[in-house]
């Protein structure tokens, strides 16, 4: 792609594709108003018989800077949330297109883009009740997504279509990558949701070391983000920095006390890449299970950011919807650690596919995401001293993937 994205290429790096997308869908939705859908017609309902909410709804909009108002044509952006509603009744009944010049992954995001950096929007996005009702609509756009009319979009078209010219040349591999068939329709995907969750060709992704339990594997086809040692329980997460703060992270679980002081490494995964999870290191299931947060809440400390949450990865760790592995690992150097995938905006699904006392090898797949979810955590324990390998990058916002089941720490004894 000659664009310029993002990190993790889920939105385009210059802020007029994105603006440019968000105009026409407010000229189709405009233009050719929809019968509201009931799940968000319930949203609207829950604004505006909430006094709390429907004060911050109006203020979030009025308090957008007004020189991110208009987009460069002069032509407005999103208007109340009345507006923004209507979009996203739009939204629910679409599958994402793909775009060279500028794909929006995060079509919701997109929509409540500068209005969910103000202060108000900040105070409604952490509301509980939003997030419930959030949850159902995403939920309800998780079922077109994997219904067989969704998957229009993985057509030939050589511009919108995920196997048409412009994606060909974003995923040049794609056929003997990925386990599909190109002599059947759509590759042999059923849906988008199917397409998404895609699953690698036998020995694409060899494990690291398979006989070592000293060395651990990346658990996601990711790119650095962070690496934190000596992690406190209680931290002000939500400032400038984004410090971790484990008691909130692990949702206060009786396994938290274990990993203070610990090490928490965090990584995030691309729009066109593999959204499977595999055991970072071969050992039991203790535990396993969801957790229901937040899904558009971003740190006032990063300004407005137009890529939504993604600089405010280190913050979601501790608000967002989010699941929790614990793994007692094999090697007793290791001992319990967490991997902790993280939902980040749209349809943030956190498939869980192993149980408690299931043995996993390393390597082996333990869950996946649902088109969306784009950073991870891997948790250590204090005493686990670990030599991490970022294969040549620095961890931070403009690092690339590092293939899953690669070598990413080395337990140092």
């Amino acid at each position: 792609m000659n664009t310029p994205y993002r990190v993790g290429e889920w939105l385009p790096s210059d802020v007029k594709f994105l603006q440019n997308w968000l105009k026409d869908l407010i000229v189709e939705v405009d233009n050719t108003p929809k019968e509201w859908h009931p799940v968000v017609e319930d949203l609207k309902n829950l604004i505006e018989g909430d006094a709390k909410l429907y004060m911050l709804f109006n203020l979030m909009f009025e308090q957008v800077p007004e020189k991110y108002k208009h987009n460069p044509a002069g032509g407005p952006q999103v208007r109340n949330y009345l507006h923004a509603l209507e979009l996203i009744n739009t939204i629910i009944t679409k599958a994402p297109e793909y775009n060279e010049t500028g794909l929006v992954g995060f079509p919701i995001n997109a929509i409540f883009d500068y209005s969910m950096g103000t202060s108000a929007g900040f105070a409604a996005f952490l509301d509980p009740r939003l997030n419930a009702q959030l949850k159902k609509v995403l939920n309800e756009w998780g079922k077109f997504l994997d219904s067989k009319d969704s998957a229009y979009v993985l057509n030939e078209n050589p511009r919108s279509g995920w196997f048409g010219e412009d994606a060909k040349k974003a995923m040049p591999t794609f056929i003997e990558d990925f386990v599909c068939d190109p002599t059947l329709p759509h590759y042999g995907f059923t849906s988008w949701d199917d397409f998404f969750t895609r699953e690698f060709r036998e020995g694409i992704r060899p494990v690291a070391s398979p006989e070592d339990d000293n060395v651990i594997v990346n658990a996601c086809e990711s790119a650095p983000y962070r690496k934190s040692v000596n992690v406190p329980l209680q931290n002000t997460f939500w400032i400038k920095g984004q410090p971790y703060a484990l008691s909130h992270m692990l949702n206060h679980d009786p396994y938290t006390q274990l990993f203070e002081n610990g090490t928490v490494y965090q990584a995030f995964l691309s729009a066109l890449s593999y959204h499977r999870w595999h055991s970072p290191v071969s050992g039991t299931i203790k535990k396993a299970y969801v957790i229901d947060g937040t899904y558009y809440s971003e740190t006032l400390a990063e300004g407005y950011d137009p890529s939504g949450p993604n600089k405010s990865q280190g913050y979601i760790t501790e608000v967002a919807t989010r699941a929790l592995i614990f793994i007692e690992a094999d090697n007793p150097a290791i001992g319990l650690m967490c991997f902790m995938p993280v939902g980040m905006a749209e349809v943030s699904t956190c498939d869980i596919t192993v149980y408690e006392g299931q043995h996993v090898e390393k390597g082996e797949e333990i869950g996946m995401f649902h088109f969306g979810g784009s950073t991870h955590c891997l948790i250590f324990q204090p005493h686990v001293k670990l030599d991490f390998d970022f294969h040549g990058q620095k961890p931070g916002l403009n690092s690339s993937n590092i293939k899953i089941n690669s070598r990413i720490a080395t337990v140092i004894p």
